[in-house]
């Protein structure tokens, strides 16, 4: 029996999930599908509903429906409670359970990419700018995997909010804070839209992070932001924002088709060729 799964969104274009598990459905030649699928605001609780029956293992959720999903779900993972957003959806029988892959994904891809044992060489300590639904995500993830986290929003009731998510390892910074708090961070992550193309970029002297830091930037338009391009100039080891793209994938892929995918050079080299042709 042929294995379905979705992304949902308005608008759906744009997502590259379908060139993800496409990817893998062929790389593995399993019988299954991914396909986009446009659903619009009012349209999305009539869409949750008839899943069930709809014949999809599940599928992704994407923007603007992730807080709506969240609502919509039967049932929630302990990830997505916290994080308040679903980009992950299992059909089970008749119920529908929510997920955010996010955090995982973000993690996997810190470790893939600085090696499993990066907390301990960054000191354990991350400064993430924004406080947004991706930061909530990530903090969530990073406090998980052991670290203390400070958040700086150009908002800072919104930075507040998010440290009282876990206020033994989450502290909220004003925002301009920030250049004095590099000098003892050991990663920092960008989750802001500042660098993305379109946008201006995040105008921040790196000089203050010590040698051993790490710089993380979510964005992946462009893929090397200027951020990223100040900390490969410090000689910082730099990870940029599609890695988490391709790492959050693979729990959903596993629930939907029972098999678990690896991120692979081809895959990534796969969409990269993808965002230069847009």
């Amino acid at each position: 029996m042929t294995a379905r799964a979705f992304v949902v969104g308005h608008p759906i274009r744009h997502s590259r999930s379908p060139l993800i598990h496409g990817h893998w459905l062929a790389e593995h030649g399993l019988d299954g599908s991914y396909e986009r699928i446009d659903v619009a605001p009012e349209a999305f609780e009539a869409f949750i509903r008839g899943l069930p029956a709809s014949g999809f293992a599940g599928g992704n959720v994407t923007i603007p429906h992730k807080e709506a999903a969240y609502q919509l779900a039967d049932s929630l993972t302990e990830r997505a409670k916290k994080i308040g957003a679903v980009n992950t959806l299992i059909v089970e029988g008749d119920r529908v359970r929510g997920d955010n892959t996010d955090a995982p994904g973000f993690i996997a891809h810190l470790d893939h990419s600085l090696g499993e044992r990066w907390p301990e060489r960054t000191g354990g300590s991350a400064l993430v700018l924004g406080a947004g639904g991706a930061a909530r995500a990530i903090v969530v993830g990073l406090v998980e995997r052991g670290l203390s986290v400070r958040i700086a929003n150009r908002s800072p009731e919104r930075a507040r909010v998010l440290a009282e998510l876990d206020p033994e390892h989450i502290e909220a910074l004003a925002w301009e804070a920030v250049p004095d708090a590099l000098s003892d961070t050991g990663l920092l992550v960008n989750t802001t839209s500042l660098g993305m193309a379109g946008h201006p970029p995040l105008d921040l002297d790196l000089a203050p992070l010590p040698d051993r830091a790490a710089v993380a930037d979510i964005v992946y338009v462009p893929l090397e932001t200027p951020l990223l391009a100040a900390a490969r100039a410090r000689g910082l080891a730099a990870v940029d924002g599609l890695g988490m793209l391709l790492h959050q994938a693979v729990p959903g892929f596993a629930a939907w088709f029972g098999l678990r995918p690896e991120v692979t050079p081809a895959l990534r080299q796969i969409i990269v060729a993808d965002l230069v042709a847009k």
